[in-house]
């Protein structure tokens, strides 16, 4: 009896590699096919593929083996993070403590005090302020006189309120003069002209006709949130000596004062205690801050003498303003 032939499988049977066994080679998976690898190429992936001493039981081998050094690899870097944590917490400084933040400050303006009130005010005005001299007589009379300290003339003070070189003063610093100087703060001299007038208020403005090419003005604020108490400076010429600065507070405020022998009262006056005297009359007093609020217009002596007792009186800048063309607050 003839039996029937065997067809051939469809699939060949794959080859078993007595080094590699298992169903799958996933080294090999990766490889470009052979065909297209050099014949010194193609045994390489082969032998990496496999540890020595074969299969599976060969890789469980070398991680037994190398299982102690990664185990003590593991645990050296978790004591060295363990070090920088503990290093990292102990190297933070405690929080300060409020004596110690005290002491730091004394020691600060111990080194390097900060300057007084009186000082910032005047820095932020010193540059605007000015001497003003009323001369009565005209040149020729002056040429005429050998002394010049007898000389009739009036002695004041201003404030520059525009860079233009328009001052503030007071009327009866000005009033009458035949000529008026004016001396700014760097020392330069120039003549101004009258240009404004407010009697009521006992205010004059004035322009220098050649003032200085870098002039600041001062800035004024208005006195709507001033209070009994705040800090002032006055700042003027008393006695023709200066700039002079004297601090003090103001005491009240829309005072009411009538000057010996003067027509009318002054009204709505800002009542302060900083020393004036005659010559500061048309300075400006100002803010701690720097900032004019009024013009010094003013003292009051129950003796009727010409000497501070620690009361002076200063028009409102609102007024003042208006005096020199300026629209008030």
């Amino acid at each position: 009896m003839t039996m029937p032939s065997r067809k051939p499988p469809l699939y060949s049977p794959s080859r078993r590699n007595p080094a590699a066994p298992g169903p799958s080679r996933p080294a090999a998976a990766v490889l470009p096919p052979a065909a297209a690898q050099p014949d010194s190429a193609r045994a390489a992936p082969v032998a990496a593929a496999a540890p020595a001493g074969g299969g599976t039981a060969g890789w469980r081998r070398q991680l037994r083996r190398a299982a102690p050094v990664l185990a003590g690899a593991a645990f050296g870097l978790l004591l060295a993070l363990a070090a920088v944590l503990l290093v990292g917490r102990g190297s933070a400084a405690p929080p300060l403590t409020q004596a110690q933040i005290d002491a730091a400050v004394r020691h600060s303006l111990e080194q390097e005090p900060l300057p007084s009130v009186a000082a910032r005010a005047y820095e932020q005005v010193a540059g605007a302020v000015v001497r003003v001299i009323g001369l009565m007589d005209d040149e020729k009379e002056e040429h005429e006189r050998p002394d010049r300290r007898a000389l009739n003339r009036s002695l004041g003070s201003g404030v520059v309120v525009k860079d233009d070189g328009t001052i503030l003063t007071n009327l009866h610093v000005v009033n009458g003069a035949k000529r008026l100087v004016v001396t700014f703060a760097d020392g330069q001299q120039s003549e101004a002209v009258l240009v404004g007038l407010q009697p009521e208020n006992d205010l004059a403005a004035i322009k220098a006709l050649h003032p200085p090419a870098e002039l600041q003005p001062a800035t004024m604020r208005s006195t709507g949130d001033l209070k009994p108490g705040d800090q002032v400076v006055a700042v003027g010429h008393p006695f023709g000596i200066g700039p002079s600065v004297s601090a003090g507070v103001v005491s009240g405020l829309g005072r009411e004062f009538q000057a010996p022998g003067g027509e009318r009262a002054l009204g709505n006056l800002i009542q302060f205690d900083a020393a004036a005297n005659p010559g500061n009359s048309g300075g400006p007093l100002v803010t701690a801050d720097g900032y004019v609020v009024g013009i010094v217009t003013a003292i009051l002596n129950p003796n009727r003498q010409s000497t501070f007792v620690g009361i002076g009186f200063a028009v409102p800048i609102e007024n003042a303003a208006a005096a020199a063309g300026l629209s008030p607050f």
